[in-house]
């Protein structure tokens, strides 16, 4: 059965520890985070005609990784099929079969997929398969500080909360893939609905 994550929006307070805890647990560098925070803002602020200031700023953050999708772009434009899902439904790449081509980093509209510099192979997210195969949640979701990650299947996590989507802005339209992603939006995020926004810190999550 599909498994994938709940990200809570109205309790993330952006703290990257989830970023770390991933990191820490794979033995990453620097430059290599299978998690990134989005910082994303809008709004502005007006001057009326007696000079009075008001605004209608806004800002959230959205904890992302790979959302284990139902129809994984980046398994289809695999040329060695090292890209997979694997028995948990779970989506990694086979190092032995990896080619490091770079086809799954270009097709996957979330920035999952990264190729590793110095193994020239693709590499990511895989939903901490040896701990769910052991019953534990991933390990981002063990440490977030306020709760706001949840894992587990489909209906789990339906159940388990309700009233969620599959996508607010900056993410794409969930028909693209059909993440495994479910998101409980925060009234900033229903407001960049209608007022639009942007990413703030591109150049701390490379996009």
């Amino acid at each position: 059965m599909p498994r994938g994550f709940f990200y809570d929006n109205t309790r993330c307070t952006g703290c990257r520890t989830c970023v770390l805890a991933c990191k820490d647990y794979h033995d990453h560098g620097p430059d290599l985070a299978f998690r990134m925070v989005i910082d994303y803002e809008g709004g502005s602020w007006h001057r009326d005609a007696q000079g009075e200031l008001s605004q209608d700023a806004f800002a959230y953050h959205l904890s992302i990784s790979c959302n284990h999708c139902n129809n994984p772009v980046c398994t289809r434009v695999c040329p060695t099929g090292a890209m997979h899902k694997d028995e948990l439904e779970l989506v990694w790449p086979d190092a032995r079969k990896c080619i490091g081509c770079g086809y799954c980093t270009m097709a996957c509209p979330y920035h999952a997929p990264h190729i590793d510099e110095h193994l020239k192979r693709s590499t990511k997210c895989d939903g901490c398969r040896t701990r769910v195969a052991e019953g534990k949640p991933p390990i981002c979701v063990d440490a977030c500080p306020v709760r706001a990650l949840d894992f587990g299947t489909g209906s789990e996590l339906a159940s388990r909360h309700p009233n969620t989507v599959r996508s607010i802005l900056p993410l794409p339209d969930e028909g693209a893939t059909h993440p495994n992603l479910l998101i409980l939006p925060s009234p900033a995020a229903q407001r960049a609905v209608e007022q639009g926004g942007s990413i703030v810190n591109r150049t701390e999550i490379h996009l």
